[in-house]
């Protein structure tokens, strides 16, 4: 049986995961999703929409998803150890560089292969094209209100 890891926010999902997750899972027979905490997704990106339990909720209901954890603060490697994937499956924008995450791999006794996937072209493929859309919409229908003499 083939173990794959996949990791991610999952802030707002949209079809961009989706694509992931199947592409992840296409990899082997069973699909982990390490879900960052709100704290990793502070540090690193931006205040997130969605509270990390609500985010592993909905991420393990997904279809591809066998298991989705939430992820540690601190040492990445112990959440692969304690996953034990023979692939990590990293998103075509995951800033990791795959050489180096499997040198650091190898240093620490870890034996999995990590594979880039490919990109999904999507309209509404990413949390901050979908926040940009809706901020959009709300700033077009404040102008109207006000050209129409409601606001």
């Amino acid at each position: 049986m083939t173990r794959v890891m996949a990791s991610g926010v999952f802030d707002i999902l949209h079809s961009g995961h989706l694509h992931y997750l199947e592409e992840a899972k296409s990899l082997g027979d069973e699909l982990c999703v390490v879900v960052a905490t709100d704290a990793t997704v502070r540090k690193r990106k931006h205040e997130p929409i969605t509270p990390e339990k609500m985010r592993v909720e909905l991420v393990q209901a997904l279809k591809p998803v066998d298991k989705a954890i939430l992820g540690a603060e601190g040492d990445m490697y112990e959440t692969v150890r304690r996953i034990d994937p023979d692939i990590i499956a990293l998103g075509y924008d995951q800033s990791f560089d795959e050489h180096k995450l499997e040198i650091e791999l190898r240093k620490r006794g870890l034996k999995a292969r990590v594979v880039r996937l490919s990109k999904h072209e999507d309209d509404l493929n990413g949390t901050r094209k979908i926040i940009q859309k809706v901020v959009d919409w709300h700033t077009m229908r404040k102008e109207l209100e006000q050209r129409e003499g409601k606001g």
